[in-house]
């Protein structure tokens, strides 16, 4: 990577980056997977992990990113598409911890259940909003459609 004198090949690490985001479209693709988030990470506090007790999280992964192995939860990131599903089913608070990037630009972290139903809940929330105000932009729109002059 590092080129003349230990510059850094700004080129090669974009290739390098632009063949690792095809790698994971094709492996999401070939589960039938869509991406939501084009960035996050995904890390497992194997210290609190009760994973030898439940494994639930390993039960909800839409994508099975995540296995047992060595006696402990692991993570492929190439999978993971950053949902709240794994964080939601855990039984030991901050165990999983998920960060991720929405496409305007936001980040969202979460690693209890709790800040992942919040989450979930606000983001219904802005959607339904957004919703009508597509549908009613305005007061008079409103007005105009719901008016008792029937």
């Amino acid at each position: 990577m590092a080129g003349k004198g230990g510059d850094v090949d700004i080129f090669q690490l974009l290739e390098e980056a632009s063949e690792k985001k095809t790698e994971r479209e094709q492996l999401l693709q070939s589960l039938d997977v869509k991406e939501f988030f084009e960035e996050g990470s995904i890390k497992i506090d194997t210290g609190i992990c009760d994973g030898v007790e439940c494994r639930l999280c390993i039960q909800v992964c839409p994508t099975n990113a995540l296995y047992w192995g060595d006696g402990k939860v692991n993570v492929v990131e190439e999978l993971c598409v950053f949902c709240t599903a794994c964080v939601l089913s855990c039984i030991v608070d901050d165990c999983i911890r998920v960060r991720r990037k929405r496409p305007n630009g936001g980040i969202e972290a979460f690693s209890t259940p709790q800040q992942a139903s919040n989450l979930l809940r606000k983001t219904n929330c802005l959607k339904r909003f957004e919703m009508v105000r597509r549908r009613l932009p305005t007061a008079e729109a409103y007005l105009e459609r719901y008016s008792d002059s029937r």
